[in-house]
């Protein structure tokens, strides 16, 4: 809202400078050189003011839409030529906006290194050389301060290259949300091509629901309505006439359909111009990161008490130990570097505490989610749908082009008593045989004019049908009986035209009868609409007759015989109009038309649909059909997918309006189909399930009027092949397939996103209690630390960042689907993870303290450096416990934790690379990290203690957890619905 609110005040800064300017002095322009050379008549700034500040006076000057298409050298019917793209584009510009130049990797850098805890142990880093040099001198005295520096830099390194591959993948997202799809005609054919490519000169079609992809003016359209509410910030529509014919970019069509000519791309275009002062806004945190934000300021300040009880305990020790001495008064440089490294591990501790990978491992794990969806055909427009789309217990589909392929035919028609059935292999003949000669006429008239679709030339010279799949399957069916789309067109005059809205459920248009005498209304749509407003019936010789009771009762059973076989029934109508002189001459009627046939299309139910519903209901995802089709065909459709059980319930949009609160409270558990059902009857339908029934709800859309339901829904899913650029816009998800099957893969993912952190937290608590246990009490009893700042550092790089690499990115299981819906408002944290968490930490306490005061005894090591080696096993046991706490943790419930472990091949990366570096540290860089070479014996003790946290792992999974808090909230879909646990479940 702060960003349209900024918009609209610069929109109207920069016209009230405009108005200032063209108040003074009309700026005369002159051709450029390569403009002339270029055979161009009118430059690109003069051709972009002219619709930025809707100068009529200057369009008229220029010859209208028809003069301004020769200056730019262009045909209004063939469009731009191949063979001017590079030049037309050289010289009035790329329909690409500036962006602001992305942050280079070293800004990443910089911002890790502003970490407050990290500042602190530089300068304990520097003092510690400045001080070590001085005592022990040069280059022994310098190991600790340079291993500080060494660790610090590995993890700014891996937060920085974290943070920038992430920043990239969310700037390719971004460019490929905005990449939108547009109708051109080029070369005398009607084209798809991406924004990104449209050039001045071009000719755009825009129909209901389109984003203006550019600066423009109108050739030619009916009934065409602007929403300018992203410009300018009000919510009235602007019409769009011949008479004020200019279109802006960023603008969506709400009514109508029309031509328009391209004059400004990119900076060029007011939306352009208003992007250059602003920049768009990152992406906000999603609730779970809010959560998780939370835990981690907890979890930080437990650490802080923990880090300052740490240091009083050892310089409260280290002051009586020297008192005891009588050294009291008597202070060394040495005595100071030992009270800076007992503020060093304090404030390493801090570093350890402070789980900055919460955030990290929640943007890791989206952001991998959002990546291979991507791929899965789907394009997740805000992070959080991600999440959210993992506690769905709802799903509201619709039915045409989602759980149908969207590929119809017209499959039987029913005219003049008769049904016959359409097969591809028939003659055209044949065809035309079967419909008397009077009704064939008329059948192709209504066809062929009233229709939003186009049979333009494609290459190769062959006819192709562009338009929604029902009108292309009409068309298409025009074609096959013989018709001819542009002799029919040009048959009669278009005056007036309605185009199909899901409100109204019809499209209608008025055109001039050649004689000149009358008009002729023809209307198309829902069955029984049409047939309520239809008063006659034309018969065999193509003549209206009365339609009785007992014709429209027979039609309503053809009408319910073809939608029982699955069919989308559509009937079509005309109705000749006197010319009268007053102002509604052009008006279109509702009533009193001839019904001139019935028409079924097929439309098969998409392949892996039913498996996909399937796998829905086992995962207690309640799928409901919501769709404008004929009930019948809802029913049989539903039936096939499996929505439609024995004891679920089938209504109508308008029965479904009536009811009241109670009623709906009592109809909507078992409702699973709702058929002819209005945008406002999803909306209200969703409404409802969220509030009334706390339900998690996702709603697919596809028209403009699906806006508002996409946008209270808790996951709005907009379809990237049928849906417009509204729908799209008010969606979190966009289904780049229009495939059920997709919508199914973007819950999976949802809850793996969610597991997945889950997960990691477990992991991470687990090494947080255990680091800040074992140094409070190593410091209480024996007055120092086991674990060095160097050390505990890289325990905090396993922990935070590649433990987030390798837990957050683990692929969804198929027993992900097996479980009921993750509650949303629940604790983060189960009762079973604080069970693994308590477990783990216990074990490896009483592992590393034993080894801590009876390590020399057990491991039987004696002679000077047996301390040095002592806590060289402390610090490589830990780590070992560590790793494989990690792979414990890939499952929080079964007892085979390795099952699928090499499907994720970034895991066993991470899991390699930590084991060799620690191999790295403990051999070769025990001057830094204070760590000395280990036998193969000490080694393998090291691994086995580490390896027994399985063990451990698979008896605490043995534990049963009391759920009684867990099940009492079970009944409900807002409360967390615990997964199975135990033995059984290995």
């Amino acid at each position: 809202m702060f960003c349209q609110e900024k918009i609209r005040v610069a929109l109207y800064v920069q016209k009230a400078a405009l108005n200032f300017i063209d108040a003074g002095k009309r700026v005369q322009y002159k051709l450029s050189e390569d403009v002339t050379r270029a055979g161009f008549g009118i430059g690109a700034d003069e051709l972009a003011v002219i619709v930025r500040s809707h100068d009529m006076k200057s369009l008229e000057n220029h010859g209208g839409v028809e003069g301004l298409a020769k200056k730019v050298t262009v045909s209004l019917t063939d469009g731009v030529v191949p063979a001017d793209v590079s030049l037309r584009q050289k010289i009035y510009g790329y329909n690409r906006f500036a962006e602001k130049p992305a942050r280079s990797f070293w800004m990443f850098v910089w911002e890790a290194l502003h970490d407050l805890t990290l500042i602190i142990l530089m300068v304990c880093a520097a003092v510690s050389i400045g001080v070590g040099i001085a005592t022990e001198g040069w280059p022994a005295g310098m190991y600790d301060g340079i291993g500080i520096v060494l660790c610090i830099f590995l993890v700014v390194l891996v937060t920085a290259v974290s943070d920038y591959k992430q920043s990239l993948q969310f700037k390719d997202l971004d460019k490929e949300k905005k990449n939108i799809i547009v109708q051109v005609t080029r070369d005398g054919c009607r084209q798809k091509i991406s924004i990104y490519d449209l050039m001045v000169g071009d000719i755009v079609h825009l129909s209901i629901g389109d984003q203006v992809p550019a600066d423009g003016v109108l050739i030619s359209g009916y009934s065409l309505s602007i929403d300018e509410s992203s410009l300018s910030g009000e919510s009235e529509p602007v019409n769009v006439t011949q008479r004020k014919p200019f279109l802006l970019s960023g603008t969506k069509v709400r009514d109508g359909y029309a031509k328009m000519l391209v004059t400004a791309v990119g900076m060029r275009t007011e939306w352009g111009r208003l992007m250059v002062t602003l920049s768009e806004g990152g992406e906000d945190e999603t609730p779970l990161q809010v959560k998780l934000n939370g835990v981690a300021t907890v979890i930080g300040q437990i650490g802080l008490a923990f880090a300052v009880l740490t240091f009083l305990v050892l310089t409260i020790r280290f002051l009586l130990v020297k008192a005891q001495h009588g050294e009291i008064t008597n202070w060394s440089v040495s005595d100071a570097l030992t009270l800076l490294n007992f503020f060093a591990i304090a404030v390493t501790i801090i570093v350890v505490a402070v789980p900055e990978g919460l955030p990290l491992a929640v943007t890791l794990s989206l952001a991998f989610a959002m990546k291979k969806l991507m791929s899965d055909k789907a394009l997740v427009r805000h992070l959080s749908a991600c999440e959210t789309m993992g506690s769905a217990t709802s799903i509201c589909t619709d039915k045409t082009g989602t759980l149908t392929t969207n590929h119809m035919v017209v499959h039987k028609i029913w005219t003049c008593g008769r049904t016959i059935k359409i097969e591809g292999n028939k003659s055209e003949d044949v065809l035309q045989s079967s419909i008397a000669g009077g009704v064939l006429n008329m059948l192709l008239q209504s066809i062929f004019q009233n229709t939003g679709a186009e049979v333009v030339k494609g290459k190769g010279g062959k006819n192709n049908v562009i338009g929604s799949p029902t009108e292309t399957a009409i068309l298409e069916f025009g074609l096959l009986l013989g018709g001819d789309f542009k002799i029919h067109r040009k048959e009669s005059e278009i005056l007036k035209v309605e185009p199909f809205n899901s409100d109204k459920k019809k499209m209608s248009i008025l055109v001039s009868l050649p004689n000149g005498g009358e008009h002729r209304a023809f209307c198309k749509g829902a069955s029984e609409i049409i047939l309520k407003s239809c008063s006659k019936i034309i018969n065999a010789d193509g003549k209206a007759e009365p339609l009785s009771e007992e014709q429209k009762r027979c039609i309503t059973d053809v009408i319910n015989g073809f939608a029982c076989e699955a069919l989308r029934t559509l009937c079509l109508a005309f109705k000749d109009v006197k010319v009268t002189s007053n102002e509604d001459s052009n008006r279109i009627t509702e009533d009193n038309y001839t019904l001139i046939a019935v028409i079924g299309i097929k439309d098969p139910v998409r392949p892996g649909v039913r498996e996909a519903v399937k796998t829905c209901l086992a995962a207690g995802i309640t799928v409901r059909m919501v769709t404008g089709d004929n009930i019948n065909t809802a029913k049989a459709i539903a039936r096939e997918c499996g929505i439609l059980t024995d004891g679920g319930l089938a209504i109508e949009g308008p029965t479904f309006r009536e009811m009241n609160p109670q009623q709906m409270e009592e109809t909507i558990p078992k409702l699973q189909v709702m058929a002819r059902s209005s945008p406002m009857d999803k909306h209200k339908l969703v409404t409802h399930l969220r509030k009334e029934f706390s339900e998690v709800v996702a709603v697919t859309g596809d028209g403009t009027n699906d806006a508002p339901a996409l946008h209270e829904a808790d996951i709005g899913l907009a379809m990237g092949i049928a849906g417009t650029e509204v729908a799209k816009e008010n969606a979190d998800v966009i289904i780049m397939d229009d495939n059920f099957t997709t919508i199914q893969n973007v819950a999976r993912w949802g809850r793996a996103v969610y597991i997945n952190i889950q997960k990691f937290v477990q992991f991470q608590l687990t090494v947080n209690i255990v680091a800040l246990m074992l140094n409070f009490i190593s410091a209480c009893i024996s007055g120092s630390a086991p674990l060095t700042a160097v050390q505990l550092l890289w325990v905090n790089m396993i922990m935070d960042t590649l433990g987030a690499l390798a837990l957050a990115t683990e692929p969804p299981h198929d027993g992900l689907m097996k479980r009921p819906p993750i509650g949303r408002d629940t604790a983060f944290i189960t009762r079973i993870m604080w069970r693994n968490i308590i477990g783990q930490s216990i074990y490896q306490l009483i592992v590393l303290v034993v080894l801590q005061f009876q390590g020399k005894r057990l491991l039987k090591l004696s002679g000077s450096d047996a301390t040095a080696v002592l806590n060289t096993v402390i610090f490589n046991t830990f780590v070992f416990c560590q790793v494989f706490n990690e792979i414990n943790s890939r499952d929080m419930e079964k007892i085979n934790v390795l099952r699928g472990i090499f499907d994720s091949w970034l895991f066993i990366m991470v899991m390699v690379s930590t084991v060799a570096f620690q191999c790295i540290i403990v051999e070769f860089l025990g001057a830094f990290a204070s760590t000395v070479p280990l036998s193969w014996e000490l080694w393998l003790a090291s691994i086995l203690v580490g390896a027994a946290s399985l063990i451990v792992a698979a008896i605490l999974k043995c534990m049963p957890v009391d759920k009684c808090k867990e099940a009492a909230t079970a009944k409900h879909h807002d409360g967390y619905e615990p997964l199975p646990s135990g033995p059984d479940m290995a």
